[in-house]
């Protein structure tokens, strides 16, 4: 990767552009970045948010130049991530999919060709990398999704999607972490909440992580809600290869 830039964004923010495309390398780099600017407790530094191709750190320019600061993104840019040295932690996600859980899966079926049991399959067969957060609180930009159901956004999107919709937009699938205007098409719920302000980490997963979405019926989905409500359910995290 020799085309990283790093630029002032504004009097307290650094921004280092990677590349120009999406790609889960790149995203890799980006996260080990991450790690590295967190485990050096680099002083002054306030936020470090990760996007698709780049990462912007905001800094207190009281306590760190931005002078000491590219200085210090520099070093810790020539550090080489090698595939497979960081952890890959896959957060296992229940969906209950169709009815009144998944109001537009026949439009993602019909849309594919497909029926809806392989729509569901070939949904929940992968490991999506959580490229970034945001839009939303927890609201995740996943990568990976199998291009066979591909499904365009309404026409007319809702006022109001429920709290743990899963749904497809396009090229992208993803979790509504709020209560929020959309326009994806919707295909299940999940009973975990990926966003919880009451909780000690608000936000689930982080930019690096992946996410696998498990099929669970109507009485797994109100048997998992319930445990949710009362704090009592952990989600499975496992290591992916």
């Amino acid at each position: 990767m020799s085309n990283i830039r790093i630029a002032a964004a504004g009097d307290s923010s650094i921004l280092i552009e990677f590349e120009k495309e999406i790609r889960p390398d790149i995203n890799q780099k980006i996260s080990a970045t991450v790690q590295l600017l967190k485990a050096q407790h680099t002083p002054g530094v306030i936020d470090i948010i990760p996007a698709f191709c780049s990462l912007l750190i905001n800094y207190d320019p009281r306590v760190i130049s931005f002078d000491e600061m590219k200085k210090r993104l520099e070093e810790i840019l020539k550090i080489e991530v090698k595939a497979g040295e960081s952890r890959k932690r896959v957060y296992e996600i229940p969906v209950c999919y169709g009815g009144k859980y998944g109001p537009d899966i026949q439009t993602i079926a019909d849309n594919a060709g497909l029926s809806i049991e392989e729509v569901i399959q070939i949904h929940s067969s992968c490991d999506y990398l959580i490229y970034m957060l945001g839009f939303l609180p927890g609201f995740c930009y996943l990568g990976g999704l199998d291009e066979r159901i591909h499904t365009p956004r309404l026409a007319n999107p809702r006022l109001k999607i429920s709290a743990g919709s899963v749904g497809i937009g396009g090229s992208q699938t993803g979790i509504y972490p709020l209560d929020s205007p959309g326009g994806w098409q919707l295909m299940g719920m999940t009973p975990v909440k990926t966003y919880d302000p009451d909780r000690e980490v608000p936000i689930l997963v982080e930019a690096g992580d992946y996410i696998r979405f498990i099929p669970i019926d109507e009485e797994e989905y109100l048997r998992i809600k319930d445990l949710v409500e009362k704090n009592e359910y952990e989600v499975v995290i496992r290591e992916g290869e």
